[in-house]
């Protein structure tokens, strides 16, 4: 019996441009003016060509190509924005409308927020363009708002280290500094639950993120330079 004739790149591009074609829809970065879906589409016929010795030709095609396609719009996503956007959009403490259960609105009081706006705002704004009004704004501001931002975070992980529980300083540091998710956090203390469809230490977690919340304003109020 014949081998079967090994499929090469060129042979399926049009399946695979059917295939990219389908997934436009997630990429949702219109912000970027440099990049486009064509722009986007020809990065990942790129990346294809270069796994194709990678392919099982044993194997349907189209789960595979589409498992490249999407890791690489993940990819093009988070290198694009996600490394450089501000730190509220991922932590426990944020609210709608850019509030703050610390804090009260999400800005450079917030020593998280003021690293971001200290080594990656630049790179955000560069990232997707503003109105050079907005720039210009922004700057005469970021003049204005200069301080040793690494011992304001210092001192204030001093204050809640004294005021905290032992629990509640594991749940700050992990959560809120180290960026963990509260299912990790959890785990890490042995929390468990006993409610249906609710992640282990839902109630635990809950109480102590409220606690270090009230517990930080207090500081916050007591000084505002802390």
């Amino acid at each position: 019996m014949p081998r079967k004739k090994k499929l090469k790149f060129e042979d399926c591009i049009e399946q695979i441009d059917s295939e990219i074609r389908k997934r436009k829809s997630r990429w949702n970065l219109t912000a970027l003016s440099w990049m486009d879906f064509d722009d986007v589409s020809q990065i990942i016929r790129i990346h294809i060509f270069k796994k194709w010795h990678l392919y099982n030709q044993s194997k349907a095609l189209a789960p595979w190509i589409n498992t490249l396609i999407s890791n690489q719009i993940k990819n093009l996503i988070r290198n694009n924005y996600g490394n450089y956007c501000r730190p509220c959009l991922k932590c426990a403490a944020a609210e709608s409308d850019s509030l703050c259960y610390i804090y009260g609105t999400q800005s450079f009081a917030c020593p998280l927020f003021a690293q971001w706006e200290k080594t990656k705002k630049a790179a955000y704004l560069t990232k997707l363009p503003s109105p050079l009004e907005s720039v210009e704004h922004e700057t005469e501001n970021m003049q204005l708002q200069e301080f040793d931002f690494d011992t304001v975070l210092e001192k204030l992980n001093a204050r809640l280290k004294e005021k905290l529980k032992e629990n509640e300083w594991i749940v700050y540091q992990n959560l809120f500094l180290k960026r963990k998710s509260e299912q990790e956090v959890a785990k890490m203390l042995g929390y468990k639950t006993s409610e249906k469809n609710r992640s282990p230490g839902y109630k635990q977690i809950k109480n102590i993120k409220k606690s270090i919340i009230e517990k930080a304003k207090e500081i916050v109020s007591e000084d505002m330079h802390i």
